[in-house]
């Protein structure tokens, strides 16, 4: 079946950190329907804004479209009306794929967005999945839904694609079109028309994965590389400790050789690498075998939030603290700097410990949204009113996120009484004003 690129109408179903990017991108070459099932953030959008500060309210504006200008043959409009998209042809999925309490894979997103496209697919449409998953799962899982909600069938009447996503969020120079873009078809010549269709955005250029599984186990392959790397500097760290050795010493002496990977110990949350490892367990355990190496790896990932609160106190009571009642400030709690993310955040595990001794725990985010971490967390943040926190009267203050807006606080750090803790996940702060860091 020919694709005519001419006639393309692109619907992007979820306008988050993922989906918003690239509808606003999509969106300076064609037609474009934005979907969200969340009334609130359309209207949000509606109104020229971005809560995830991916997109400026200048970008958004300069591509959005309001009802007296549907002539205009390029643009995004945004909605969470189904009928709005009926007339697409060129469906693109950036819906999360969280795990759950158990850390098995969460389909309900994707299958939700799965169903919503197969309702309105149509004969000659194409379907294109952003969102992380296990190889297999975009043709096992998704296909089914389609074929099921629409009445037509795979690779006769509609076609797949799969193009991982790589938006990094916070990332103000690796943006969306700067980042070369995996691209995958149902058929080669569907592989190929979505190549075309990515290659009119992606500046950075893209690579035809040779089938759709393949282009599934690269992402998956991407982030759980990068936490088996920081696992490994997360044990060395731990073991570094107890020999008294400063692991950010250790790595920038090892970091002199030209084939050291520079990664550095922290906690790992977000959407992302603290996820995508367990969707590619699941699928090898379904399949019969145990991956060592990959749950090894998230296990020490999983366990560094109660690390750092054990060494925080440990490092109290050297100083003569009493624990049950002492007064913590911890800042940052966003799952990494600059970005008002909290997804998966490894914070609120150093902050459940530290209330399990019975400490009374401050939080001081000026990028997070009180609301969303209440709702998730349970975590009331100390009010912000665009001022830095008085760092008086604590006993200990924790910098799990490296904001830069923290650095005006390493000022005061510096001239407070040597009694009280400072200890640095990050690596953020002068090392002399510290008593403990990763």
């Amino acid at each position: 079946m020919p694709f005519d690129i001419n006639k393309l109408k692109i619907a992007v179903i979820g306008l988050g950190y993922v989906g918003l990017p690239l509808a606003v991108e999509f969106a300076k070459k064609f037609n474009v329907v934005g979907f969200d099932i969340s009334t609130k953030r359309v209207k949000e959008l509606n109104s020229g804004k971005d809560v995830t500060n991916e997109v400026t309210s200048e970008q958004l504006n300069e591509v959005l479209l309001t009802d007296s200008s549907d002539v205009k043959v390029c643009g995004l409009k945004v909605t969470d009306n189904i009928n709005m998209i009926t007339d697409c042809n060129f469906y693109i999925v950036t819906v999360p794929t969280p795990i759950d309490r158990h850390k098995n894979p969460d389909l309900r997103p994707l299958i939700g967005a799965s169903e919503t496209v197969g309702k309105v697919l149509k004969a000659g449409d194409v379907v294109v999945y952003e969102s992380t998953v296990y190889p297999g799962c975009t043709e096992e899982d998704c296909v089914p839904v389609l074929e099921k909600c629409s009445g037509l069938k795979y690779n006769k009447d509609f076609f797949v694609g799969y193009s991982p996503e790589r938006i990094n969020p916070g990332d103000k120079e690796h943006t969306f079109s700067k980042i070369k873009k995996v691209v995958s078809g149902s058929t080669k010549e569907v592989a190929e028309f979505v190549n075309n269709v990515y290659s009119q955005v992606v500046i950075a250029g893209t690579f035809v994965a040779s089938s759709i599984k393949v282009a599934e186990a690269a992402k998956v392959i991407e982030n759980t590389q990068r936490d088996i790397n920081i696992a490994f500097v997360n044990e060395l760290s731990m073991i570094f400790d107890k020999m008294n050795i400063d692991t950010l010493e250790v790595l920038q002496a090892a970091g002199t050789k030209w084939n050291f990977l520079p990664f550095r110990p922290g906690l790992v949350g977000g959407h992302c690498i603290g996820v995508d490892p367990y969707y590619l367990a699941h699928k090898a355990e379904e399949l019969g075998y145990h991956p060592e190496m990959i749950l090894a790896g998230r296990k020490i990932n999983d366990y560094m939030g109660l690390y750092v609160a054990n060494q925080v106190v440990k490092l109290m009571i050297k100083k003569g603290h009493t624990i049950k009642g002492a007064k913590i400030l911890v800042l940052g709690i966003t799952f990494k700097e600059n970005c008002p993310d909290i997804r998966n955040t490894k914070v609120v595990d150093i902050v459940s410990e530290l209330n399990d001794f019975g400490c009374n725990i401050s939080v001081y985010d000026p990028l997070a949204d009180p609301d969303e971490v209440r709702h998730e967390y349970g975590v009331e943040l100390l009010a912000t009113d665009k001022l830095l926190p008085n760092t008086d009267n604590y006993d200990a203050i924790i910098l799990a996120v490296a904001h830069k807006e923290f650095k005006e606080i390493e000022k005061k750090l510096a001239k407070k009484s040597s009694n009280v803790v400072i200890y640095d996940i990050k690596g953020f702060f002068d090392k002399d004003i510290v008593d403990g860091r990763l």
